[in-house]
């Protein structure tokens, strides 16, 4: 049986992960799958790309302080490094991310 890392285990990576927390219910979170989905394939190795569902994960989403969503945190070594909420274009999530990368 695989054992899932625990979301502490995922963000302590030197390579910057990005983390969307979002719901299913909600439409701007559901609006950014494809945009998601075009960064994390654009950004391949370069960045983890994770999504966290608030309503299954409230604790998760309670210790950085998540009030709306979608809500993006890039995570670098187990540090939030950056953070911006709601809908934007793969320039923004890149231009988050990209100070960030391993070099």
């Amino acid at each position: 049986m695989e054992v899932k890392p625990s979301f502490q285990e995922i963000i302590q990576s030197e390579t910057p992960v990005l983390v969307d927390f979002y719901a299913d219910w909600c439409g701007p979170c559901q609006a950014m799958t494809p945009v998601i989905t075009d960064f994390s394939s654009e950004m391949g190795e370069l960045v983890k790309v994770i999504k966290i569902n608030v309503d299954t994960n409230p604790a998760v989403a309670s210790t950085f302080n998540v009030r709306g969503i979608p809500t993006f945190i890039v995570f670098k070594n187990g540090e939030a490094v950056s953070r911006q909420s709601g809908m934007m274009p793969v320039a923004a999530l890149r231009s988050m991310v990209e100070p960030h990368l391993v070099k």
